[in-house]
């Protein structure tokens, strides 16, 4: 007896998905944002929408819309990671290039005020004393690919991977 397909996609494992922007100011500083949820600081993005065919790189953008008011287009992709995690499925998480903004720009914040606490923008060297350390890691690989002009970084559990 063979199974229709769509209990074979059913029978599949299921993996989530994110996006966020990775923007910056004139001066290099990362904007983070602070949610409610959890502890720690995070990049402005969020969970892909899978019942709405929206794409990793549409939840960058609208996620960061919803959540600070600013219309960002994403620029390339600079990291994938893929996150393991106890008691939930895996997570890729992907991170574009959210661009240089001009400092006015950060005066356009508004926080979506059911998620977020606060914003703010933070030097390079300073991210990991604001971050979980597995999206410090993943943040300062796509600080490096960015710098180095270079395609994305594949990242496990935010460790790059590959050659």
């Amino acid at each position: 007896m063979t199974m229709d397909y769509a209990a074979y996609i059913a029978s599949l494992p299921k993996v989530l998905a994110g996006a966020a922007l990775l923007i910056r100011d004139p001066a290099s500083r990362c904007l983070l944002v602070e949610p409610n949820y959890r502890d720690g600081w995070t990049l402005p993005g969020g969970t892909v929408e899978s019942d709405e065919d929206e794409t990793p790189r549409d939840a960058a953008r609208r996620e960061t819309l919803e959540e600070i008011g600013l219309s960002v287009e994403p620029g390339g992709l600079l990291a994938v990671d893929w996150v393991r995690g106890p008691g939930r499925p895996p997570i890729a998480a992907y991170v574009y290039d959210g661009g240089t903004l001009p400092v006015e720009r950060f005066d356009g914040i508004r926080l979506q005020e059911a998620e977020l606490l606060s914003w703010r923008l933070v030097a390079p060297a300073e991210l990991p004393v604001y971050l979980p350390d597995m999206l410090a890691t993943r943040i300062a690989a796509a600080l490096e690919a960015l710098a180095a002009g270079r395609g994305p970084v594949e990242l496990v559990d935010g460790l790059p991977v590959g050659p």
